[in-house]
């Protein structure tokens, strides 16, 4: 019998199957159980890191940091959906509640470190330490309850987003706070702070001024990988240049989403990350279990699960009275705090810069490491005892969205005939969120103060990130048929709550239209014909009165034939055709051009 001897490659392949395996055991079953996924994942990461010795579990830090990915592609997400409109909106927010939660989170939590044995600096590094939450696994939570377009939940995102501006600060100051800070003076704190201003300066100007003629250059070549690869690149380079001048990699992927928020383009680059955020971010939450000393945990399992609900208690506490004061309702401020009570990622970075400077040592950084790991898991346990504290869970809707749309109507198409629907749209003030796959039209719609977004409608994640899923009408008005009748199989199976209003090449394709049984279909050429009919009739001495009538009498007889025809076939109902007293000639039973209208 062969001796299993696998080489390091087939090592890690063997630990990949397995974190499969679990993921797909775990995952649903905690979601079957109301636990929510994250929880799955971290558990299936757990279970993995106690069952294997060798390859990946035994350097978890490697395959985190190849999972930070998905951090960086859901924080790239998020930025797409916040219009710099409504960023600057949302400013008292950020920098009010963001700076309060974490100033007095810290200050709740350090005389805690102190009570520990921690040195005082290091008890005010574990204290700004612990104030920052998790990113990743909040806005997943509100992203799986529907509650991110909620008084709440802007209230959440926008101290999450403080957090992720306050690391590099944070990190100045565990560098000066360490034995060793004396040789980082201000001088090369500022001018840390400048290079970072310099870099979020140049990537608004390149999101300004490159992005939307490179994107449109790209379209044209009608190649989807493409397309892609470019959106990917984009993630990547950005969270690249904040790494280089010391901010974090979501914050970079952040800043590029927001860029591209204005973007005609922003609904295809979403569609195409969509896959690797979902595969990323679980490879993240399962890199989370996987990262749990599982030594250091049976060394001081006493003293971590003491500390890790302890801190989150201090800090759902201080969160709350910072909500409070600063005129959050009651309500979505215990909500926020029941959110927010976990420590976050940024924490294992902080602590490992805290350890390298000798500010914390070995064994302190890997406890505390193990305390956020905890945390994190109990996070969406925590979240469940919502219910449980308020007597009726209500989402209070706020009056911007995080995205431009606004559960109006879709509109597929933006040619000649999509632009003359649009007029009736916009003259009654609806939410209209037009899509077309032609850069050319795009940019000719522009000039006259459309904004049309670039996208392929057939694809069902393309439509979904248009709003489909939330839109109540959704308006098929593209040049091809076989486009049409792909968009409208697409809507039916995915969006079955909205109306199917489409745009009908031909009387073939009405009745096929009919057979799919949308709203409403119209031929494109079939109303305008009619008025021309009406006028003739007058231009021949007919009054106008007996000239409606007989269109009238036109277009039910063409309704009711189309009923027949979509019941039967071609031939059904020419009893209801007006013709000329002449024999007619058999028609062939064979399809006709698609251009003819019978």
């Amino acid at each position: 019998m062969p001796v299993f001897d696998p080489s390091p490659i087939e090592v890690y392949f063997w630990d990949a199957l397995a974190l499969m395996a679990a993921a797909c055991v775990f995952v649903p079953l905690f979601r079957k159980l109301g636990l929510g996924t994250i929880l799955g994942y971290l558990v299936a990461g757990l279970v993995i890191r106690a069952a294997l010795s060798d390859g990946m579990s035994e350097h978890p830090e490697e395959l985190l940091h190849f999972a930070e990915f998905g951090v960086v592609l859901f924080l790239f997400v998020i930025g797409l959906e916040l219009r710099p409109r409504l960023l600057w909106q949302m400013r008292s927010d950020i920098f009010g509640l963001g700076l309060a939660q974490v100033l007095l989170c810290a200050a709740v939590i350090a005389p805690a470190a102190l009570a520990f044995g921690f040195s005082l600096n290091a008890a005010i590094i574990v204290g700004l330490g612990f104030a920052l939450s998790s990113t990743a696994l909040v806005m997943q939570l509100l992203e799986e309850r529907h509650e991110r377009n909620t008084e709440h939940g802007r209230k959440t995102f926008a101290i999450l987003l403080f957090q992720d501006l306050a690391i590099v600060p944070l990190l100045l100051a565990a560098a000066l706070l360490a034995p060793s800070g004396a040789e980082m003076g201000w001088a090369d704190a500022l001018a840390q702070l400048a290079w970072a201003v310099a870099a979020i300066a140049l990537l608004i100007a390149a999101g300004r001024f490159l992005l939307d003629p490179m994107f449109r250059l790209l379209a044209r070549t009608r190649m989807q990988e493409i397309m892609t690869a470019s959106a990917l690149g984009i993630v990547i380079a950005t969270a690249l240049l904040m790494d280089l001048v010391g901010m974090s990699y979501a914050m970079g992927s952040f800043l590029a989403g927001v860029m591209l928020a204005e973007s005609t383009y922003r609904h295809e680059v979403e569609a195409d990350i969509e896959p690797f955020r979902g595969l990323f971010l679980g490879l993240f939450f399962m890199a989370v279990g996987l990262s749990l000393n599982l030594e250091t945990l049976a060394e001081n399992w006493l003293t971590i699960l003491v500390a890790a609900p302890a801190a989150m208690l201090l800090k759902a506490i201080a969160i709350f009275s910072v909500a409070r004061l600063l005129g959050t309702a009651q309500q979505p401020a215990l909500r926020i705090a029941l959110l927010l009570p976990q420590m976050g990622e940024f924490g294992f970075v902080l602590f490992a810069a805290a350890a390298g400077s000798l500010l914390l040592a070995p064994v302190e950084a890997s406890m505390l490491v193990a305390i956020v790991t905890v945390s994190m898991a109990l996070s969406p346990l925590v979240a469940r005892i919502e219910p449980l504290l308020l007597a009726k869970r209500t989402a209070t809707p706020i009056d911007e969205d995080f995205m431009d749309i606004r559960h109006g109507v879709l509109l597929v198409g933006f040619g000649r005939f999509g632009q003359i629907v649009s007029q009736a749209l916009f003259a009654n003030g609806c939410d209209v969120t037009a899509l077309d796959s032609d850069p050319d039209r795009i940019r000719d719609a522009e000039r006259f103060g459309f904004r049309v977004h670039y996208g392929d409608g057939t694809r069902r994640d393309v439509l979904r990130a248009a709003g489909a899923d939330k839109t109540r009408l959704i308006i098929v008005a593209v040049d091809s048929a076989d486009a049409a009748d792909s968009i409208v199989r697409v809507a039916k199976e995915t969006f079955p709550q909205a109306k199917l209003f489409v745009r009908s090449h031909d009387r073939r394709h009405s009745i096929s239209l009919a057979r799919a049984e949308v709203d409403f279909a119209v031929r494109e050429t079939f109303e305008s014909a009619l008025r021309m009919g009406k006028q003739a009739l007058v231009a021949l001495g007919a009054s106008d009165e007996a000239a409606l009538s007989v269109i009238e009498d036109v277009r039910t007889r063409d309704r009711e034939r189309l009923r027949l025809q979509a019941e039967g076939d071609i031939m059904s109902g020419l009893d209801r055709m007006h013709v000329t007293p002449v024999q007619p000639e058999p028609l062939p039973r064979v399809a006709t051009d698609s251009g003819e209208d019978r």
